[in-house]
């Protein structure tokens, strides 16, 4: 075979390679949105409850399934430095005295590999075996990952919260960013999510 022969069946073969990796990218995309339209709800208890800040509602959750019982104590993870328990409540309708007994407050956490590593101290502190988390639902697979890095030895519950734009016709702008946050799953799993921190 000649040399510009090889280079033609090198060109072809890197163009097959490179629309079978956009084939996969895209069938795991579409596997990714349908979970993140249509998240599964859930009865389960556990021993604790953490939230991964980030949406409004995500914090009313968390609050509210405490208050029935689904878990014993609450993390909140990822809350702005300066803030106290009655900011991160405000608008929830919550009375922070009936709750702060049994709730946490972490400030550390800036990404989703903080918020494990935050939720991990934690849960060594509360001694849980057991853990609901709430977050929303395009973000649930990444967390999971991470978590599930940081706290090998803990049973993970999924509950997430339905973002208002993920609620009837997506634009092109949630499906911009439901295709970065899949990307971003994607190198959560492969362990790349922490070399930039």
């Amino acid at each position: 075979m000649s040399r510009s022969s090889a280079r033609a069946a090198l060109r072809v073969l890197a163009g097959s390679a490179a629309l079978m990796l956009a084939a996969a990218w895209l069938a795991g995309f579409v596997w990714f949105l349908r979970g993140a339209v249509t998240p599964e709800d859930n009865t389960a208890k556990a021993d604790g409850i953490v939230v991964l800040t980030g949406g409004a509602e995500r914090i009313a959750t968390g609050v509210r399934l405490l208050q029935q019982g689904r878990g014993h104590v609450l993390l909140i993870s990822g809350v702005g430095h300066g803030a106290d328990l009655a900011a991160v409540l405000r608008g929830t309708g919550v009375d922070p005295a009936s709750v702060a007994a049994r709730i946490t407050l972490g400030h550390s956490a800036t990404s989703t590999a903080g918020n494990a590593d935050e939720t991990a101290a934690w849960v060594e502190q509360e001694h849980l075996a057991s853990l609901i988390v709430v977050t929303a639902s395009y973000h649930m697979p990444r967390a999971l990952t991470e978590l599930a890095r940081s706290v090998p030895d803990v049973r993970l519950i999924p509950y997430a919260v339905l973002p208002p734009a993920l609620r009837g016709q997506q634009s092109l702008g949630t499906l911009g960013l439901l295709a970065h946050e899949y990307t971003k799953w994607l190198a959560s799993e492969l362990g790349l999510a922490r070399l930039n921190g």
